[in-house]
This record gives C-alpha cells, sequence and structure tokens, in this order.
C-alpha cells in the first residue's frame, strides 16, 4: 500500500506538470472560436490544422523556417562557444598552477551573482560601436569568451575529480598542457561538457529578452521573436498559429534532450564528487 500511494503521488505530480503541455498541444489543433469558449478543456470538440498552417507560413513576412534557422545557428553557436570556452577556463582553473588562479576563479565566481541587466546597457554600447547590432554576433561572441561561470564552476568541480596520477602518466609519455587537455581532461569530462551543451542549449533556444534587445529585423528574428508576431494589440491575436508554432518550438529542445538524456544523468551525478 504504501509502494502504491507513492506511485499515485508521482503520477499525480507527472500530470501537473504535463498539463500545460497537453493543454497547448491540444489548443494548437482547436478551432479559434472553440479556442476561446471552452480555455479550460483539454480535449477539442473538432480538430483542425489551420494552426500549424498559419505556423508553417509564419508572421511579419517571413516564413516559420527562417525562424527556425536563426534558432538553431544562435543554439548551436552559443553551445559551441559555451563548451569550447569553458572547459579551457575550467581546465585551467583545475588542473594547471598559476598565480592568482584562486582570487581569479573567486572573482569568476562573483559574476554569478551579477544580475544581466547590469552589464546590458555597457555590452549593447559596445557592440554598437562596433555596428554589430541587429547581427548574431552579440548573442554568441560572449559565449566564446567564457563568460557563464556557472558553467566553468560546474566544469571545474568535475574536472577536479579527475585523478593527477593521469597528469603525471601523460607528462612522462610527453604531453604538454595542450595535449593533456585534448587528450586526457577532455575525454574524461564528457558527461560535464554534455550537460553545460544541453542546458546553454536550452537556455538560448527560450532567450527572448537578448534577442529582443539585440535583433531589429524580422529576417533576423529566432523563433521566441516570431511568436511575439502573432499578438497584435491593435487588431485580432493569431493565437492558434501561435500555439502551433510554440509545440513546433518545443520539437528541438525534446529531440536533443532525449539524444543527450544519458549524458546529462551521468554529468549530475558525478560532477562535483571526489575521486
Amino acid at each position: 500500500m504504501k509502494r502504491a500511494g507513492v506511485f499515485v503521488l508521482c503520477l499525480a505530480a507527472l500530470a501537473l506538470v504535463l498539463y500545460p503541455i497537453v493543454w497547448l498541444i491540444s489548443a494548437s489543433s482547436t478551432p479559434v472560436e472553440d479556442l476561446v469558449a471552452n480555455l479550460r478543456s483539454l480535449f477539442p470538440g473538432r480538430v483542425t490544422a489551420e494552426g500549424y498552417a498559419g505556423a508553417l507560413e509564419g508572421a511579419g513576412g517571413e516564413p516559420f523556417w527562417t525562424f527556425l534557422g536563426n534558432s538553431t545557428i544562435v543554439a548551436s553557436g552559443a553551445v559551441i562557444g559555451n563548451v569550447v570556452s569553458c572547459s579551457l577556463a575550467a581546465y585551467a582553473f583545475a588542473r594547471l598552477r598559476f598565480r592568482l588562479s584562486g582570487p581569479l576563479f573567486a572573482f569568476a565566481l562573483v559574476t554569478i551573482m551579477l544580475p544581466a541587466h547590469v552589464t546590458l546597457i555597457p555590452q549593447y554600447v559596445v557592440f554598437q560601436q562596433l555596428g554589430m547590432i541587429d547581427t548574431f554576433v552579440p548573442l554568441i561572441l560572449p559565449k566564446l569568451l567564457a563568460t557563464d561561470a556557472f558553467f566553468v564552476f560546474l566544469m571545474v568541480q568535475f574536472m577536479r575529480g579527475i585523478p593527477h596520477e593521469l597528469d603525471e602518466a601523460a607528462k612522462i609519455d610527453g604531453c604538454g598542457p595542450i595535449r593533456n587537455y585534448r587528450y586526457v581532461v577532455l575525454p574524461l569530462s564528457r558527461p560535464a561538457m554534455v550537460t553545460t551543451a544541453i542546458f546553454t542549449f536550452i537556455w538560448t533556444w527560450n532567450d527572448f529578452f537578448s534577442q529582443l534587445i539585440y535583433l531589429s529585423s524580422t529576417e533576423n528574428y529566432t523563433i521566441p521573436m516570431g511568436l511575439r508576431l502573432f499578438i497584435d494589440q491593435t487588431s485580432s491575436s493569431s493565437y492558434g498559429p501561435m500555439f502551433a508554432m510554440s509545440v513546433l518550438s518545443l520539437v528541438p529542445i525534446g529531440l536533443f534532450f532525449l539524444a543527450f538524456q544519458r549524458f546529462l544523468v551521468a554529468g549530475v551525478a558525478t560532477t562535483g564528487l571526489k575521486g
């Protein structure tokens, strides 16, 4: 009975978590007039594909595939930049000995508590003077500079758990710091790197504020910006296509997560452990 009660509670929690997604899928295939009349209904009386047709047509003169391609470029660039730069910074803090390594690592951790809005205006001024506004560069370039201290800390904790005897053995075989990073530390840090890649992809894919600040042309809009075009305060809003595009935008995240789920579990289970 105790096990059955726990099972029922888990099912109830799962239903509570999945309710918004189920409602979104149902609303995306419901006619607008039925949707407004039955907002709480999970199962539409009539099923239509008009919402998905409107979502594929896009908004603002741009099709859905333009928004999807832009989101893919930004998210892929952010993932590659974070994985490469954060792993290099973490390797330096975790495996190399140099002066002021401790204070520099502490300073990097302090930036986690710094709100992003504090640096928003200075960064915008810099990118504006460089002529990079309304491009993908402001959204990707900071990721190449290891600015996400959370992922640096995550990889540092993981790399510190790798035995130092491996570094000594690689040094005896003639490996320097770069080759030691490439052939010893990097392959063993794959769980932490995959964890960084998954969270970076999800956060960048769903990011709206940064893209709203730096992107102004419709042809450069990502999916979150494209969804905003369906809401018109001066006339009727296209809720059906907006819900349908929301469902389509969840597909890449689900596929990305399913492809690397086992590495995510391994990374969360072992990050920060010694030995």
